[in-house]
């Protein structure tokens, strides 16, 4: 086995430093991706608190028990939970999408990107207006 010198004029020193964030310009696609994990791991303590408060309203007594899901708590915090779904699940039919092999080109995967952005943002804004006229 040959022994590397640090500091030599070998090999070490031709190789690339490693990438860093500071050298990458943010791309939409890079936003998104950061995105769909937050909104994930949002939606999962969101469904933690639902399955709370569910279990809360059920093991209380009957006399005390409030209409969960007809109460403005309830439709706030569904409303809440909806406005990550639907992007998170917008983002998951595109990655449906790139599992088939397509859209992996430069303006195919920007053009994705803006389209499940467009869309979560329209549906969520839909259904947000179809609460408050119902409401």
């Amino acid at each position: 086995m040959t022994h590397v010198e640090p500091g030599g004029s070998g090999l070490e020193n031709r190789r690339p430093m490693s990438p860093h964030l500071q050298i990458y310009r943010p791309t939409l696609t890079m936003i998104m991706s950061i995105s769909h994990r937050i909104t994930g791991i949002a939606l999962y303590f969101g469904t933690l608190l639902l399955a709370w408060l569910l279990i809360a309203a059920s093991a209380s007594p009957p006399l005390t028990r409030q209409p969960l899901l007809v109460s403005i708590r309830s439709l706030k915090t569904d409303l809440v939970r909806f406005t990550g779904l639907v992007p998170s699940s917008s983002w998951r039919i595109r990655h449906i999408i790139w599992d088939t092999g397509h859209g992996f080109a430069y303006p195919q995967r920007e053009w994705l990107a803006q389209a499940t952005l467009i869309g979560g943002i329209v549906l969520t804004v839909g259904v947000w207006g179809i609460a408050y006229l119902v409401s």
